[in-house]
């Protein structure tokens, strides 16, 4: 899959817990230690595109080939990313400078684009494709040098220095398209401080690359693949028409720089974002908004409670007391079970077993274990949890479906373990099948696919059975009161107690949905559903912002690439729904207990 859609949500919370353990990596990744003159293997990844969300596998244009085709043995997390790691034909030794070499050089002649290839390579880069290359399992970057103040003197003009990941296939100017097709690559070392008489090592700890575009009359090559480069700014640029065969060469440069970085440091310039005083100021003036506004709304709903529970706990002890009023009312319907009770509970039990999941991603993280060296470490640890956290997810649906009055534990168990993961599969594979169709990288390989199915019914059902079995034999939930065998009739609502008007104001100031929730409990006590779908309302933001982003920031405008956009943001929307409606429902059904419970009933 699009690796630009993976878990958006929980990813930016990942980056942000683990930006600061910078020294740490997994235990058993060590360092390689080179010599002098010895080769450092540059590995291709892919190639990407925000516009379009579709990765490709590097071989997929017409670069050059080495003689033999390696492909690296992708983990599950690699796969779902649409890597395709792969060697290259780049000749690169340790410490050892190379002006100009061409590639794919036979008898100095250079590479003929046919029309169908100048073609498709013309269209990747129209689409802002960027090719990413690996050196040492350190991605490549590309240095932008910005300055800050624009008004002022040239001399006192503050370069700001900002990378992005890979580098750009090409570009396009007044309606021409150029091809990026020398590379000048600079990789930084550390030498490794030795005892005497011992031959230095070097590490390798930044991976830079500078494209050019340089046509083909201005490089002069030699029959031993040498090259040389037209001084300062006298190139042209290499043009590709799409409309007939073009030809040009392939070629590189290697310059070696010391650095002061060491091996275990060298991540964090890939980890430096632009403005990261203003993204955690903003942080922090969020969560102090939340904590303000909560603690002002927890004062009033204690205050509110405390005042009503000393009323009734006091009208109870005078005799021929008034008729109940306020939420006490309500006491003999509030535990009522709801409609389609195995439903609400197999998604409950969802909501925790990814909780669970994201719990345990995010402690793992935080101590430094998932480190961006490990590719797709970070998918393979949320799958493989998922998948475990079944029996937690069973336990729990178990438990409620029982405390709702249910009999059908079996039939239960298979709605936990196939409803919210049904889905998502569903969705998936539908996206799959179009990604398939557009012959890219991010398509999962049939075998993943039947892997992943043997997961999920040989890993996650039996543990969400076991769990729900235990679940459903423990003791229910105990409600500190009874419920009448005759409903109450519940009046008629006013507009804005509709349940998609709830689901609104709570998705607003999700803090406050506590508050709302105990407003619905006044008039309606149905409120199983309600809390769920109320808890859940700032997903429905989330999927505006989304559509608001689609339309007003990004460029994309074919088919395909929307779909998977659409599908993705479903994906996170529907997950991020479930979480946050779970987390609401049992604080909002332990609250319920607590307050009925501080109340004396006949």
């Amino acid at each position: 899959m699009a690796a630009a859609m993976d878990w958006l949500p929980w990813s930016l919370l990942l980056f942000s817990l683990t930006c600061d353990t910078r020294a740490f990596y997994v235990p058993g990744v060590a360092p390689i230690n080179f010599h002098q003159n010895d080769p450092v293997e540059i590995k291709a990844v892919k190639l990407t595109s925000s516009r379009t969300q579709l990765p490709y596998e590097y071989y997929s244009l017409p670069f050059c080939q080495p003689s033999k085709i390696t492909y690296k043995a992708e983990n599950l997390g690699e796969v779902l990313r649409g890597d395709r790691i792969v060697n290259t034909p780049f000749q690169v030794l340790m410490n050892s400078e190379k002006k100009c070499e061409v590639l794919c050089s036979q008898t100095n002649k250079p590479v003929t684009l046919t029309v169908e290839q100048s073609r498709l390579v013309a269209e990747r880069i129209t689409e802002d494709y960027y090719v990413h290359l690996i050196a040492d399992n350190l991605p490549v970057a590309t240095r932008l040098e910005l300055y800050s103040n624009r008004d002022g003197d040239d001399k006192k003009k503050e370069k700001d220095v900002q990378f992005e990941h890979g580098y750009r296939l090409g570009f396009t100017d007044v309606n021409k398209i150029y091809l990026h097709n020398h590379l000048s690559f600079i990789l930084y070392y550390h030498r490794e401080d030795l005892e005497e008489d011992q031959e230095h090592t070097y590490r390798v700890v930044r991976f830079e690359v500078i494209p050019q575009s340089i046509r083909l009359e201005d490089i002069k090559a030699d029959e031993k693949s040498s090259c040389t480069l037209p001084e300062g700014t006298n190139s042209s640029p290499q043009e590709i028409d799409p409309t007939k065969e073009n030809q040009l060469y392939f070629t590189y440069s290697v310059h070696w720089e010391e650095s002061d970085i060491k091996w275990a440091s060298r991540w964090d310039t890939y980890l430096t974002m632009s403005d990261v005083q203003i993204h955690w100021f903003s942080i922090i003036n969020s969560v102090v908004v939340v904590f303000f506004l909560s603690g002002i709304l927890s004062m009033i709903i204690i205050r509110t409670l405390r005042k009503d529970i000393a009323n009734y706990n006091k009208e109870d002890d005078i005799e021929d007391t008034m008729e109940e009023s306020g939420w006490k009312l309500v006491h003999g319907d509030v535990f009522r079970p709801p409609q389609y009770p195995m439903i609400l509970s197999s998604l409950l039990g969802s909501g925790i077993q990814l909780f669970c999941m994201i719990l345990i991603v995010i402690f793992v993280a935080m101590l430094g274990m998932l480190s961006p060296s490990s590719r797709g470490a970070l998918m393979t640890t949320a799958c493989f949890l998922f998948m475990f956290m079944g029996v937690f997810g069973g336990f729990s649906a178990g438990r409620l479906y029982r405390t709702l009055k249910g009999h059908r534990w079996k039939k239960g168990a298979f709605c936990t373990a196939t409803l919210y993961p049904g889905v998502v599969f569903g969705i998936c594979f539908v996206l799959n099948c179009f990604i398939w169709g557009k012959h890219s990288s991010g398509a999962v390989p049939f075998p993943t696919m039947v892997a992943l199915l043997c997961m999920w019914f040989g890993i996650s059902l039996p543990l969400v059975y076991l769990g729900y079995y235990f679940g459903f034999r423990k003791q229910p939930y105990d409600n500190p009161v009874r419920t009448n065998q005759i409903p109450r009739q519940i009046p008629e609502q006013r507009w804005y107690m509709n349940r998609f008007v709830g689901i609104l104001m709570a998705g607003i100031l999700p803090f406050g949905a506590m508050f709302i929730e105990l407003f619905f409990i006044f008039s309606d006590y149905r409120w199983w559903w309600r809390n769920f779908l109320v808890s859940g309302g700032s997903a429905f933001y989330v999927l505006v912002y989304a559509i608001f982003y689609f339309v007003n920031k990004l460029d994309i405008v074919e088919f395909i690439p929307s779909l998977l956009y659409f599908g993705y943001t479903a994906l996170m929307v529907l997950s991020f729904w479930l979480l946050t409606g779970t987390i609401g429902f049992y604080a909002a059904y332990m609250f319920v207990r607590k307050i009925y419970a501080a109340v004396k009933i006949d």
